[in-house]
């Protein structure tokens, strides 16, 4: 990874801002009793996260299959992030997608809670990585 500075670190800043929003969303959605919800943000907040990752390199994409496959094999398998950033990524997925899709499908308090928090640790490791390299 090259330590240059891209041309689009407003778009990277705008990532990091849907992020940092989305968690608020999840915490407020948590807090209503809204699980399945906030785990949606949860992950939505990991997505946007990941995805100010690939604008540094000019890759953010759209797709979530694509943005965690490159998530992983840019800045997990180079050791830029440690493996369980991207297990973090993948179970909450998983579970946002459970979430969505499995009418049937409910969330208690302490996965949710558990999520959201590994969710901000996601984020909070991302900004950082992005404030050392002058980014943010």
């Amino acid at each position: 990874m090259k330590d240059t500075v891209p041309e689009n670190k407003d778009e990277i800043r705008q990532y990091i801002e849907n992020a940092v929003e989305m968690l608020a969303v999840a915490e407020q959605n948590a807090q209503s009793g809204f699980h399945s919800s906030a785990v949606n943000r949860a992950y939505y907040a990991i997505f946007y996260a990941a995805n100010a990752m690939l604008a540094t390199i000019g890759e953010a994409r759209s797709k979530h299959s694509g943005v965690i496959s490159l998530f992983r094999n840019r800045f997990v398998r180079s050791g830029e992030f440690p493996a369980e950033m991207s297990d973090i990524y993948g179970r909450i997925m998983d579970n946002r997608q459970r979430g969505d899709y499995d009418l049937g499908m409910g969330f208690d308090e302490e996965l949710t809670a558990a999520d959201i928090e590994d969710a901000r640790r996601f984020v909070n490791m991302v900004k950082q990585w992005l404030k050392e390299k002058n980014l943010l």
